[in-house]
């Protein structure tokens, strides 16, 4: 059976209205990321982040202009053998859950305001 486990991020934007932050290292599977406005100090309306695998940079999350709580369940492009995008028939790409090995999740803000705070959660499982 697999194990999830959540790794919580209280975000921070400094004076300029930007910061930078990180999950702890983990191995294992994105199953989710959820961005929660709240607290007494959430973020200026129309805060953009992006939302990254610190040592590979692969991109996890990259959004602008957001104003609410969003969850969304990130997948990465997959590709064949030949190392060509594998498509469904009908249409468009294949997606799997990102996979992390001895990594973290890199989280940067822009546009947050001064000194005003979000959350992240990362829902991580095994398999």
């Amino acid at each position: 059976m697999a194990r999830s486990r959540k790794h919580t991020v209280v975000a921070t934007s400094n004076g300029s209205q930007v910061g930078t932050h990180y999950t702890p290292y983990f191995s294992g599977y994105i199953e989710s990321v959820q961005y929660v406005k709240d607290g007494t100090t959430p973020y200026t309306d129309g805060v953009d982040f992006t939302i990254t695998a610190d040592e590979t940079g692969e991109n996890i999350w990259t959004d602008t202009n957001i104003n609410a709580s969003e969850v969304v369940r990130p997948r990465a492009a997959t590709h064949t053998t030949a190392g060509v995008a594998a498509l469904y028939a009908a249409s468009g790409e294949v997606g799997d859950r990102i996979a992390l090995g001895r990594d973290r999740v890199k989280i940067v803000l822009a546009q947050a305001g001064a000194s005003k705070t979000g959350t992240f959660v990362i829902t991580v499982a095994d398999k």
